[in-house]
């Protein structure tokens, strides 16, 4: 059978048009989305994304007359009729249509190879992160983060920071960044303009981690620099221009995750 996706709860094959023109997703962005992993037909932290979503949806005045634990069933249903429960990427996005008041939900489902390997990053040059509301949201306006994966590609990088209007890091193009430096674990707080991650609030509720505002050249000086998001779980940094790092700790906390 084909892939088939779900729009407002109901499904249809991938290919199905679904946005208008008048769409106020489409056109300007208005809208919030969420990357999920799901694993031996389980959807993981699974609370920290209802919550992140639901406080989106708060700041920005949408009503999705949809529960978390609909939406829940949805994505292990989807992922089923698409053959993905053992191990798969879920993007659920909500957007405004033509209105204020019409919103909508798409869930999509795509299989998962996870590799384990060392990461090399950049700073990207071009964009900015600015300290508003909007900031920690995982939203639709998502063109700096779009920009800088693409600039990291064409560097023949993996991955790259995200700076702040300050110069300092907010981020990274998919990931929230830590590092570590005389033994203690270290990230950027919230408050410098990066995406609340959900393997990041993960890691931060659960074991000793320091949030401390941190520039480029002061990341040189690590022990170690590691990135996560919450489909690849903790990866680790080999290289930063001419730093390069280890990984002891990095290796404990992807190990946590597994758990």
């Amino acid at each position: 059978m084909a892939a088939q996706l779900l729009y407002d709860r109901e499904f249809y094959p991938t290919d199905t048009p679904l946005a208008g023109g008048g769409s106020r997703g489409l056109r300007y962005g208005d809208g919030l989305f969420e990357t999920i992993k799901v694993a031996g037909g389980r959807v993981l932290l699974w609370h920290y994304h209802v919550e992140r979503l639901w406080h989106g949806l708060t700041t920005l005045g949408f009503d999705l007359r949809c529960t978390p634990s609909m939406l829940e069933a949805d994505v292990l249903d989807l992922c089923a009729r698409n053959g993905h429960s053992a191990l798969a990427r879920v993007r659920l996005n909500v957007f405004r249509g033509e209105g204020l008041s019409d919103c909508h939900c798409i869930i999509e489902t795509f299989p998962l190879v996870l590799e384990d390997r060392a990461l090399e990053i950049g700073v990207y040059p071009d964009g900015r992160k600015a300290f508003d509301v909007f900031a920690n949201l995982k939203s639709n306006n998502y063109l700096v983060y779009v920009r800088a994966a693409d600039w990291a590609r064409a560097q023949g990088l993996d991955e790259c920071l995200v700076l702040n209007a300050y110069g300092r890091v907010a981020d990274a193009a998919t990931s929230n960044v830590f590092w570590v430096r005389s033994g203690e674990i270290f990230t950027p707080p919230l408050s410098e303009a990066g995406v609340a991650g959900v393997t990041r609030r993960y890691l931060v509720e659960r074991f000793p981690i320091r949030e401390q505002p941190v520039s480029p050249a002061d990341l040189m000086t690590a022990e170690e620099v590691f990135l996560t998001n919450a489909i690849r779980g903790v990866r680790w940094v080999t290289r930063f221009g001419a730093a390069t790092y280890g990984r002891s700790v990095s290796i404990e906390l992807a190990k946590s995750l597994e758990r």
